[in-house]
């Protein structure tokens, strides 16, 4: 059994705030307690910023996006008391998880300033505004529309390089999810032009000295690996980026699941497990 402690930097979506999880944030975080987590990040999506940019899900539940940010505002509250009320059995990182839609380079700023958050999670779930990782039919209409997987894929890590230097993001958010419904994306991750965005990423990723996130949501999906795949797991361990096991939750099935699984994957790659904490970047 490994002696390193239990951590999440990316995870805690409850269905207080989440449309897709499920659970109550404090049952969440006692979770978490109940596990014997050090600390961990509860890293709740920032909300849609138009009608366009809402999930098909939110859509069906009549969601708006005037909802999704008052709702919003009360994670970031009701996280903040929880840190507060939990203090001396987790430490907890009022944390959220950025998007990169049209209008986020002053969007998130925005957001940042009204709710000052611990720490940002920077992940990438749309390629030019189109959504990709809701269903495999999403993911190939917008593979389609943007010309083909391997143009989606460059896109994808376009978007993400200019998210990294714009924001830094104390963590990266499951750093390959455009892979998501591809079957092929080993090999595709290989190819030249896609293979020299993941090493300039990386590269970005360590000059500003980012966290990469392990994220074991994959794993809950019957995938055989987690985000990040092996082969750029690797690069940024040669790199000597730090790598941190993010559960990614979406309710209380998923807090501490694969977890140890996590721990052996990078302790068998010679990654610390001296776990760095995230800090939120001044970017002003």
């Amino acid at each position: 059994m490994s002696t390193a402690q239990y951590v999440s930097v990316h995870g805690g979506h409850s269905g207080q705030f989440c449309h897709h999880a499920t659970d109550t944030l404090e049952e969440i975080i006692t979770s978490y307690i109940k596990h014997g987590f050090a600390w961990v990040g509860i890293t709740e999506h920032v909300p849609g910023r138009t009608e366009e940019l809402l999930y098909p899900d939110q859509k069906a539940a009549g969601l708006t996006p005037e909802f999704l940010l008052e709702r919003f505002g009360r994670y970031m509250g009701e996280c903040k008391r929880l840190q507060e009320k939990y203090a001396g059995q987790l430490q907890i990182f009022a944390a959220m998880e950025i998007e990169t839609y049209s209008g986020y380079d002053t969007f998130i700023p925005s957001l940042i300033e009204k709710y000052q958050p611990d720490y940002l999670v920077g992940s990438v779930h749309f390629v030019d505004d189109l959504g990709f990782d809701y269903s495999k039919e999403q993911y190939d209409e917008t593979a389609d529309a943007v010309g083909g997987y391997d143009k989606m894929y460059c896109r994808y890590f376009d978007i993400q390089h200019e998210m990294l230097e714009r924001l830094r993001p104390a963590v990266v958010g499951h750093f390959d999810l455009i892979r998501i419904f591809d079957a092929d994306y080993k090999s595709r991750l290989l190819k030249p032009e896609i293979n020299e965005r993941v090493e300039r990423n990386l590269e970005v990723i360590k000059k500003h000295d980012l966290i990469m996130d392990l994220n074991l949501r994959s794993l809950l999906k019957g995938a055989e690996e987690p985000y990040i795949t092996g082969s750029i797991l690797q690069k940024a361990r040669d790199m000597g980026i730090s790598v941190v096991p993010g559960d990614d939750s979406h309710g209380l099935g998923n807090i501490h699941v694969n977890m140890d699984r996590a721990i052996a994957i990078l302790q068998d790659l010679g990654f610390t497990t001296n776990w760095p904490k995230p800090t939120l970047y001044s970017y002003e």
